[in-house]
């Protein structure tokens, strides 16, 4: 998994053979800077982008290979032993309202370098069916993490926030909440050239701005009624800056981590109701200011990190796309239509053979 904080691979084996999945390995691969600063550019058209695009999907399969190599040394297995790699990409583009949503990584190169078959192109499907294409996670929140006697949210906070709502004896629903780390993230590389704000340390050296928080809340992504998806094409730099020129860059952080929690908590309150446990997974768990902010502004909920459920926070994601390869794999859907507003089930992901 590659997601939107731009930040690295998150790579994982895991073993389908019992009830519940087991995680074998994992390994983390950070993107170098010049990758990041490639993709970052991707986002927006520029010169030569087809070509651009096409030799940044080439570095990317090279990398999630040598993340496969790791896994397969930690672990001790050969290529052979493996069904499949699922490989979610580096999402460049995310648009489903106009019937689209791209992402980039040469999965028959990445096939070829590992000799094992390759599963990606997940979200296409759904959105050919009149869906977002994401989340995609909440089929395997249902799945994994669901319990017959108690109301658990799952809320991974990545670049982009999104909610699973596992209610029992109500059909699982989900949806984007937000940004969650990637305008911290862009803030803090702009002005402290740092990656992320470690543990929230800068954030919590500032000052809320409330007035800038209720202008940036204004957003109209928070009221569309899900389903609804989001990306970089909604909450990017070229947003916030011109509502933050005028502020303290720290009071700004400061306020761009209330945004995360407040966009969260209004999700969770607006759409679904009181559960009994809040379940956080993504980069974002290990933000403990942002976790203190989550715990103080939900009040009841008892808030979590996955790691006491059985799955490390870090590694969710990861695992989620490990299954859905193995749902393409056994000819089962992928999606949950009442999550992305597709038509129908649909089979995610095309399957490049080594």
């Amino acid at each position: 998994m590659s997601g939107t904080s731009l930040d690295g691979v998150d790579a994982a084996l895991v073993d389908f053979s019992a009830a519940e999945p087991r995680l074998i390995a994992t390994h983390y691969l950070p993107y170098p800077q010049e990758l990041t600063i490639r993709l970052l550019d991707l986002q927006c058209s520029g010169e030569n982008e087809l070509h651009r695009a096409a030799q940044l999907g080439n570095d990317l399969a090279r990398l999630y290979h040598e993340s496969v190599e790791a896994l397969l040394l930690k672990s001790g297995m050969s290529n052979r032993a493996i069904a499949a790699i699922g490989c979610h990409g580096q999402t460049v583009r995310h648009n489903p309202q106009a019937g689209y949503t791209l992402q980039i990584g040469n999965p028959f190169l990445l096939a070829e370098l590992s000799g094992i078959d390759v599963v990606a192109d997940f979200r296409g499907g759904d959105v050919s069916a009149g869906g977002q294409g994401a989340p995609l996670v909440p089929a395997f929140h249902d799945a994994a993490f669901r319990i017959s006697d108690k109301h658990r949210l799952i809320l991974n906070i990545g670049g982009i926030a999104n909610l699973t709502d596992l209610r029992p004896e109500k059909a699982t629903s989900g949806f984007d909440c937000g940004p969650g780390n990637m305008l911290l993230d862009a803030w803090i590389r702009k002005h402290r050239g740092l990656p992320y704000d470690n543990d929230g340390v800068w954030a919590t050296s500032g000052r809320l701005i409330p007035d800038l928080l209720q202008t940036l809340l204004a957003h109209p992504y928070f009221e569309l009624d899900p389903p609804k998806s989001c990306g970089r094409e909604e909450f990017n730099l070229a947003w916030l800056a011109p509502l933050a020129v005028r502020f303290p860059a720290e009071d700004v952080q400061a306020t761009l981590l209330a945004l995360s929690v407040e966009s969260c908590s209004l999700a969770i309150e607006r759409w679904c109701g009181h559960p009994d446990e809040v379940v956080i997974c993504g980069g974002g768990a290990n933000n403990s200011a942002l976790m203190r902010g989550l715990r103080e502004r939900l009040g009841l909920a008892r808030v979590v990190k996955s790691d006491r459920i059985g799955i490390g926070a870090d590694w969710v994601e990861a695992v989620a796309f490990a299954w859905l390869a193995r749902q393409r794999l056994l000819g089962r859907h992928g999606n949950l239509p009442e999550v992305t507003g597709a038509r129908r089930l649909r089979q995610l992901g095309a399957i490049y053979p080594a």
